[in-house]
């Protein structure tokens, strides 16, 4: 059975997503110095400065033209020509500065081009040999996507002609969704494909976690048809693209992927994605690393208060949903006399009964949580993020609250957008919690590093200790 191995390279594509970064750096790092000791030309600190200038010309270039997105949709000749170009411009402006300022007398104009020369064939050459290997691996079963085409019109059969054209995007198409079941006849391939069912269809298999992406192929003009849909597809983990165009939508994190010549352009996508998700990780673990070790103490104090005040574990774990809907075991100090993880569970209510003296206290000031900075250690939970709610809580609300399900788009954390806006605690009314969700929704929008320390900075004084934590 092949389904685990359906996305190996998916879980580690923000390393790679770095790696890739580095390698280029790398190249143009060493074909420089390769170069200067075949020459016999001695290293100075003006041979220095030109390898960085032009490594940084080029990753600049790289970046702002968005060369490190995913390779899946991309024609490798597309790819080879943005390298050529990138590398020839910074290559120019390198012998620019030269020309006006440095003028040093290390690297000969010969050597200069042989350094172009070198860097050119390598940059290209590591990226064909990837793509090689990718390929191969692709054609065994590995690191593919199960997708979904909407839309039987001609958008979607040139689509679905783009995708079984192009196996080596790894794209394993599963058929269509519309509202007229009948075949797609692509002769020209020699592959008839199904309609799997319509719309309704769709959000189901999307929700049982059947497809991993969907692109809406459907006409403009059916623009009742495609904000239902969407508002659909919402309440799944599947990533969603309409073909060609969405700007009639709110968008949660728009960007465009290529699918073999053809744009698209996501509705529902993470902003952690690539680096960022390694530049997030990494905040994770130093922050989890140092709050762990100042709360060391503490942890053991609370740790004994609770067995030595009412009976039970000190520990209660409970399944909630994480990143991409897929179930984690979430810590906390037991504040109850009960533990609830069932298909039912009751919300903690004002003087409760169910929660102990010391537990009252401990869900007052939050550090009831204090454990879960061990999920973030794992890997299961961020520092900042929403909230994670009990799966039964999930399953109630995902039905009720549009676009409920988008907030596990990014992984839970501890501390969040919502809660230092006051939307924490008690959800006894849907407002509250349709307000909650509007705030997560909007962390994931406008996320970065600096909107994550914000929010920590300021639950430091306002989010440990809340009217609504009961």
């Amino acid at each position: 059975m092949r389904t685990p191995l359906r996305g190996i390279l998916h879980a580690h594509s923000s390393s790679l997503s770095v790696a890739h970064r580095l390698l280029d750096l790398a190249v143009i790092a060493v074909g420089g110095y390769g170069v200067n000791l075949l020459t016999g030309m001695p290293m100075s600190s003006e041979a220095w400065m030109q390898i960085l200038l032009a490594a940084v010309a080029f990753h600049w270039l790289a970046e702002y033209h968005q060369l490190y997105g995913s390779w899946r949709g991309e024609r490798i000749a597309r790819e080879l020509l943005k390298v050529a170009n990138y590398w020839g411009l910074a290559f120019v402006l390198l012998l620019f500065v030269d020309y006006l300022l440095l003028q040093p007398d290390d690297l000969a104009d010969n050597s200069q081009m042989a350094w172009f020369a070198v860097v050119l064939v390598a940059l290209c050459g590591y990226r064909l040999a990837i793509r090689s290997v990718l390929h191969t691996l692709r054609a065994q079963g590995f690191n593919t996507r199960r997708v979904a085409i909407v839309g039987t019109g001609h958008c979607g059969e040139r689509l679905a002609m783009s995708i079984e054209r192009a196996p080596w995007m790894g794209l394993n198409l599963l058929g269509f969704y519309d509202e007229a079941p009948q075949q797609i006849d692509l002769a020209r391939i020699g592959r008839r494909i199904s309609v799997l069912g319509d719309l309704d269809q769709l959000i189901q298999d999307a929700r049982d976690g059947k497809i991993d992406k969907v692109y809406i192929t459907l006409e403009l003009g059916a623009q009742a048809r495609l904000q239902e849909l969407i508002k659909g597809l919402s309440d799944t983990t599947a990533s969603v693209y309409v073909i060609p165009d969405v700007f009639m939508f709110e968008l949660l994190h728009a960007r465009s992927e290529s699918i073999n010549g053809l744009p698209s352009i996501s509705i529902f996508d993470s902003p952690m994605d690539g680096a960022w998700s390694v530049v997030k990780r990494l905040e994770d673990i130093v922050l989890s690393s140092l709050i762990l070790t100042m709360i060391a103490l503490p942890l053991m104090l609370i740790a004994l208060a609770i067995k030595l005040t009412s009976p039970g574990p000190v520990l209660f774990r409970q399944r909630r949903y994480g990143l991409d809907g897929r179930p984690i075991m979430v810590w906390k100090f037991r504040s109850m006399s009960v533990q609830e993880n069932g298909a039912v569970v009751t919300q903690a209510t004002r003087n409760d009964s169910r929660i102990t003296p010391l537990g009252a206290f401990l869900r007052r000031t939050s550090l009831d949580e204090l454990p879960q900075f061990f999920n973030v250690l794992l890997g299961d939970m961020s520092v900042v993020g929403p909230r994670p709610h009990a799966v039964a809580h999930n399953e109630q609300y995902r039905k009720q609250v549009s676009g409920y399900m988008l907030r596990h788009k990014v992984k839970p954390g501890i501390t969040g957008w919502a809660q230092i806006n006051g939307w924490r605690g008690e959800t006894d009314t849907l407002d509250k919690m349709q307000k909650r969700v509007e705030f997560d929704l909007q962390y994931i929008e406008h996320w970065s590093v600096w909107l994550d320390l914000k929010i920590i900075l300021l639950t430091l004084f306002k989010g440990f200790v809340n009217k609504n934590a009961f």
